[in-house]
């Protein structure tokens, strides 16, 4: 099971939404006044509403039964303009607080330690870049103006209603204790509630992306119904959280629809009671009846968008918690004396208590080539990881140039030490673009460089648009696309390639013409080889065998073949094999 990306705590939530908010000062308090001139236009109505009421009711001229009319017409006419005008400002605001918010987000992932993507898995992370985005999106277009309009309109009304008399607020009294009480256990379990439901989301994010993603091992090994399994358990799980954030909001709805109900009906009741009694007016009464009638409206936006609040929340506590775990200390002064790579005493766990490198000691001098053999589960990829900075050492150093490489900022980084792996990645957009994305000021010559330097150029001419010519996953050979993958180093120019098993998952003939292709990138470079074929020990500076977590041999290829150790039982066996498929002849390192 994946490790989740950590969550944000509460505080932190309301911080950032604070600071982002305080980025737009004068976009803010416009939108702001906006609601409270449109909220303070709609209560001119009620009131000119009761004057009209009392003027019937007391006989006064048509004349002056018409201009309350007519003002009442134009408080409705300017109401209506302000509304339109503070919604217009409340999109605006809202469009750049979440343009601002998502390009952070992305700035925020991009910057993620690549171990930390890969412990989290790429569910979560996908869970978190399009639910969450799109659950806070709605929260910071709709729910947030929507909730300000409220609160402004629903703290005026009140106030207009006491003018009128205080007597009438009385029975606000007794539906204010409801909506408090009902309103606080809800908040108190809800942000809970819809962390599980998010992340209870996530879990089946992930286990459709790791079906499909491994859909062929699947169909081979005939595990369909294990995985049918493990997503019918994601979904009971996500179905459970789901119906506990349902079932708070069965409850705290009604409870809601109550709180506001009782001062009406004893508004109407109470009111007609003192109107009969003489102690307050029909316009008075009638002014009342329309505020309290106007505290339902901003009531039910509070209440249908304080749901989309707390799953804004929620959603932005993830989003935040993208950068939450520790972030390694970069010193921006630090810089290589030199690309010698030096392992001291480097030990590593994936999980606590569970190490699996154990005291590494390795020296890797400019343009040595080493190989890194041994058996599957000896710890030579998670070795080749820490030597690319990928993974940091759990106790020890792994240095270049006297400088440890997590002191080095990402792009140093990739500019000294790169990894190439089996996976190759072609992203949508021209050829010249996927090469030179590693340095988007490269020019066409130095493009055209890189790619006859990995033998492709032949092949990108012979394209319908040559360099401009759009590509995407999918669309070139895996050959191809791993040449596009080496042409992208000949542009970055590391001085060191960690190389793991970099043409595995090809066909052999394709193997072979994209050895030629790696000759070209690893020439003059350091190179670590993490290889299961021992020809590439063979022609290797060095070659350190690995067991358990631990260096057991090093030295050359001869010299270990003499010492009839562990490395001479692996040539033994890979050579019994390897007569019935002879190596190609002039085959590069690796």
């Amino acid at each position: 099971m994946n490790r989740l990306l950590p969550v944000a705590s509460a505080a932190q939530a309301r911080r950032y939404a604070r600071d982002l908010i305080r980025r737009y000062p004068a976009l803010f308090r416009a939108t702001l006044c906006l609601h409270v001139a449109a909220a303070l236009a709609g209560l001119a109505g009620p009131r000119l509403l009761g004057e009209l009421v009392q003027g019937v009711h007391d006989g006064r001229s048509l004349s002056e039964l018409d201009q309350l009319a007519f003002a009442i017409a134009g408080f409705v006419v300017v109401q209506a303009t302000l509304t339109r005008s503070a919604h217009l400002a409340s999109a605006r605001l809202g469009e750049r607080v979440l343009a601002r918010l998502r390009e952070e987000f992305v700035a925020r992932v991009l910057a993620l330690p690549l171990s930390t993507v890969e412990a989290a898995g790429s569910g979560d992370l996908l869970t978190r870049a399009t639910r969450d985005v799109d659950a806070l999106s709605k929260c910071v277009r709709f729910a947030v103006p929507e909730t300000l309009i409220a609160l402004t309109t629903l703290c005026l009304v009140v106030g207009a209603l006491v003018l009128v008399s205080p007597i009438f607020a009385v029975p606000l009294l007794i539906g204010l204790p409801i909506m408090v009480v009902g309103s606080r256990w809800y908040l108190r379990h809800a942000p809970a509630g819809y962390l599980r439901q998010n992340a209870a989301y996530s879990d089946v994010t992930e286990g459709l992306t790791e079906t499909v993603e491994s859909a062929r091992t699947v169909e081979a090994l005939g595990r369909q119904r294990q995985r049918m399994e493990r997503t019918d358990i994601d979904l009971r799980r996500s179905w459970r959280a789901e119906r506990y954030t349902l079932h708070l909001r069965t409850v705290w709805w009604p409870v809601i629809e109550i709180s506001y109900v009782v001062p009406m009906v004893l508004t109407l009741l109470a009111g007609g009671w003192l109107y009969l009694e003489g102690v307050v007016t029909l316009g008075a009464l009638t002014a009342a009846v329309i505020y309290v009638q106007q505290l339902v409206d901003p009531l039910d936006r509070l209440v249908g968008w304080l749901d989309e609040l707390e799953v804004g929340a929620a959603a932005l506590a993830r989003l935040l918690g993208v950068t939450a775990g520790p972030v390694p200390e970069v010193t921006a002064a630090a810089e290589p004396s030199g690309n010698r790579i030096e392992v001291r005493g480097v030990r590593f766990a994936y999980e606590p208590g569970r190490e699996v490198l154990h005291g590494l000691d390795l020296v890797l001098e400019p343009g040595e080539r080493l190989a890194v053999v041994g058996v599957s589960g000896a710890g030579k990829s998670t070795l080749g990881r820490l030597l690319a900075g990928v993974h940091q050492p759990t106790a020890g150093s792994v240095t270049v140039g006297g400088v440890p490489l997590a002191a080095l900022p990402p792009e140093r980084l990739r500019a000294e030490v790169a990894l190439v792996t089996q996976e190759h990645h072609v992203f949508i957009g021209t050829i010249r673009d996927n090469v030179a994305m590693v340095r988007p000021t490269a020019q066409d010559g130095e493009i055209r460089a890189a790619l006859t330097a990995v033998q492709a150029l032949t092949w990108v001419d012979a394209l319908p648009d040559g360099l401009d010519t759009v590509v995407g996953a999918g669309e070139l050979s895996p050959a191809q696309a791993q040449q596009v993958a080496l042409a992208r180093l000949v542009i970055a120019d590391p001085h060191t390639l960690v190389l793991d098993e970099a043409t595995a998952m090809l066909d052999p003939r394709a193997a072979r013409d994209l050895e030629r292709s790696l000759a070209a990138v690893v020439s003059g470079r350091t190179v670590v080889a993490i290889a299961h074929r021992l020809f590439s020990a063979h022609d290797a500076d060095r070659v350190a065998v690995m067991a358990d977590g631990r260096i057991v041999e090093l030295g050359s290829h001869d010299e270990l073949v003499a010492a009839g150790g562990a490395y001479a039982a692996l040539w033994d066996s890979w050579q019994g094999g390897a007569r019935k498929k002879a190596r190609p002849q002039g085959a590069p390192f690796p």
